[in-house]
């Protein structure tokens, strides 16, 4: 096994992380990833079975390894508290066993909540997963992807099926950022070789200033096939009602948590021009238009709609 070309990964079975996990293998390298059960074998995939939590896997996992792309946590729970078990335990405890195994490099997936950490306890839980990494004396770099898309994707999926039935319901006025999951998937896996980049990026899918959330709306029914759909802008004490709605019909499924009414609500989720990836590493491939409507033909290919 050549420890130049191997990549250890976490998250490697959920939405971004199995890109990456695809990504990784399409270039031929060598992959180490962190699974809570069992897995398919795949050529080229070693899969090492544990938590965040299990100090043994988490030295399995990183053991000879060129770099890490640590993805795993936890972006959405009734139980609060859970995020600083997920999201900072869990990182303490993937930089102890890099820092131990002697990694050369450590890509940490955050999120752009954590630039406004008072607004959520996620946004707060990444941000001090952030102060974790980069007082490390590890080669790091942080990348906090804005609102990602694609394929496989299900926290997205109701806003496309809303779409479908032609009204999308809205967070107060405001903007995002998008990027499609592959190419989110391409930049991590280009970041794990650049071992002086100590930074943060904010990548996303080159649309200069971002959507307005009517623009993205606007832009999910095209995709699925209407040429408008009524998007309300919704106040906040609304989404949190919502949120209760929610949490009484589903229970620990529900998908809008007072938690995430708390950073939904902030206006500015645009990914910020001098946190962009240098060209000379990675651009975006994927305009979102084109990507949108592949998803929707994704979702509708799967039964979704």
């Amino acid at each position: 096994m050549s420890a130049a070309r191997t990549i250890a990964i976490t998250g490697a079975t959920g939405f971004v992380g199995s890109c990456v996990l695809d990504t990784a293998l399409s270039q031929d390298r060598i992959v180490r990833a962190l699974t809570r059960r069992d897995q398919t074998a795949r050529e080229g995939a070693e899969w090492v079975t544990g938590t965040l939590q299990d100090k043994e896997a988490l030295e399995t996992l990183v053991v000879g390894a060129h770099a890490v792309i640590h993805i795993a946590g936890l972006t959405n729970t009734p139980a609060p508290a859970e995020f600083e078990v997920a999201n900072v335990t869990g990182t303490a405890n993937m930089i102890a066993a890099a820092k131990a195994a002697k990694v050369k490099r450590f890509v940490f997936v955050s999120s752009l909540s954590a630039r406004e950490p008072k607004l959520s306890r996620y946004g707060a839980s990444k941000a001090r997963a952030e102060e974790l990494v980069s007082d490390s004396s590890l080669d790091w770099t942080i990348v906090r992807p804005p609102a990602g898309y694609g394929p496989r994707d299900v926290d997205m999926f109701e806003l496309f099926r809303s779409a479908k039935l032609g009204v999308v319901p809205l967070p107060p006025r405001g903007g995002t950022s998008l990027i499609h999951v592959q190419d989110l998937a391409d930049v991590l896996v280009a970041l794990a070789d650049n071992i002086r980049l100590k930074t943060i990026f904010e990548p996303d899918d080159g649309r200069q200033g971002g959507w307005s959330h009517k623009e993205m709306a606007q832009a999910i029914g095209r995709a699925v096939g209407r040429k408008s759909v009524f998007a309300p802008s919704l106040p906040a004490a609304i989404l949190s009602f919502a949120a209760s709605a929610d949490r009484a019909i589903r229970g620990d499924r529900a998908k809008l948590t007072k938690d995430r009414v708390g950073y939904m609500c902030h206006p500015n989720w645009i990914a910020r021009f001098d946190r962009a990836v240098p060209q000379d590493i990675w651009t975006p491939k994927i305009d979102s238009e084109e990507g949108l409507k592949a998803t929707a033909d994704w979702y509708r290919a799967e039964g979704g709609f």
